[in-house]
């Protein structure tokens, strides 16, 4: 292992009417550290072609993941999607892109629109090794990783993108190669890729795709850790113990909370020097040298649960959070686009002013939404680890 990791991020639209989506995403991470990444597109639209491409994603990654070769997964592919008799074309087809221990990436394509690699900030042409397995014409590369390598997988739904609305044949390869070039420029997430790539094709169909169209980014970065300290111990006397493993640690450092800053401000020897500038309906920040941010702490963490909540599914909430000031958008930059592994040390103790019956719950139990941000974050690929006091 190096000090690389994978950050995917991905993004569909459904063909217009239609309920469900053609295209499938599945994500595998295996023990050795490897991740096996699927992107299958189901023939048609609809919930044909979204069984179709759920199972050929499924099959595909499972079976890599427990160690079978590449000719038996397609074999098995071949044999339970057999190609369409009347069109002549596969019921699904897809993109496997297998990281290996973060440092050699296997890409694996049958009929998808082929893998975008941008190296160095631009498109670098990879060899491609072309092999037929059950009568299946399969491109294979192997290519060893550098540091802010860039892979981005599509369905067939984006290079037709804007037919007979803004192109005459589509958005077309070289088009979306320049303008991922761009965005990377940028320094935007894998998530955030994928989003700004699916929404342009999303402007090109004019609001109406005319398929269903899925990009998958993957970005090589180095780990970030942040760490964020959220509530008072249930026990006073194990403030010391909490604040002496919370800045112990290596990375950027979160305070959540007017108890638990006071306490951090304390053992820090630092005067805390709050803020009386609202930045919308978040409650202000306060400054506090030796730590990163300081925010309020259920409201706040409240709105970044909202926020990542968002994240992982439309995103279409980015731009309340990206560039704002308030506390809930600055953690959310932190922990959305910045880190990698985040520690969360979390107190127990009760807080008087949360316990009234007339607030929602996820007010009143702090623990509820320190669960449900760190299986947000999970979902985004982040490594999570929390610490209860």
């Amino acid at each position: 292992m190096n000090d690389l990791c994978c950050e995917i991020g991905y993004k569909s639209i459904n063909h217009a009417g239609e309920q469900l989506c053609g295209d499938h995403v599945d994500v595998v991470e295996q023990e050795d550290g490897s991740t096996i990444i699927v992107l299958a597109d189901g023939l048609g639209s609809g919930v044909k072609a979204s069984i179709l491409s759920t199972l050929t994603s499924k099959i595909i990654s499972t079976m890599l993941a427990a160690g079978l070769s590449l000719e038996e997964c397609v074999e098995t592919i071949a044999a339970t999607l057999p190609v369409c008799s009347v069109r002549g074309v596969a019921y699904s087809t897809f993109t496997i892109l297998r990281v290996m221990q973060n440092r050699t990436a296997e890409i694996i394509q049958y009929d998808n629109p082929h893998v975008i690699l941008l190296r160095n900030g631009e498109n670098w042409n990879y060899p491609k090794q072309e092999t037929s397995i059950g009568g299946k014409q399969i491109y294979r590369s192997v290519i060893r990783l550098q540091e802010d390598d860039v892979f981005i997988a599509m369905s067939d739904g984006c290079p037709h993108a804007g037919i007979g609305v803004g192109y005459n044949f589509g958005w077309k390869r070289e088009d979306i190669i320049s303008y991922m070039e761009a965005m990377n420029l940028c320094g935007y997430s894998a998530k955030m890729l994928s989003t700004l790539l699916v929404d342009e094709c999303n402007k090109l169909y004019g609001g109406e795709p005319g398929d269903d169209a899925t990009s998958c980014v993957v970005r090589m970065r180095k780990r970030v850790p942040m760490n964020m300290l959220f509530g008072p111990p249930s026990n006073r006397d194990d403030a010391n113990r909490m604040m002496n493993l919370f800045f112990a640690k290596e990375g950027k450092h979160i305070v959540c909370g007017g108890t638990t800053s006071s306490i951090a401000a304390k053992w820090l020897n630092k005067p805390l020097r709050p803020s009386l500038k609202f930045e919308g309906d978040i409650p202000p920040i306060a400054t506090l040298e030796g730590v990163d941010l300081v925010t309020e702490g259920v409201i706040t963490v409240n709105r970044v649960v909202e926020y990542a909540q968002d994240y992982i599914t439309e995103n279409r909430r980015y731009d309340e959070w990206s560039n704002q000031k308030d506390g809930a958008s600055l953690i959310s930059q932190l922990l959305f686009e910045e880190a990698t592994d985040i520690n969360f040390y979390v107190g127990r103790a009760i807080n008087p002013a949360h316990q009234n019956p007339d607030l929602p719950i996820n007010f009143s139990i702090k623990m509820n939404l320190v669960q449900e941000l760190s299986a947000a974050l999970q979902k985004m690929g982040k490594r999570i680890k929390v610490s209860y006091f």
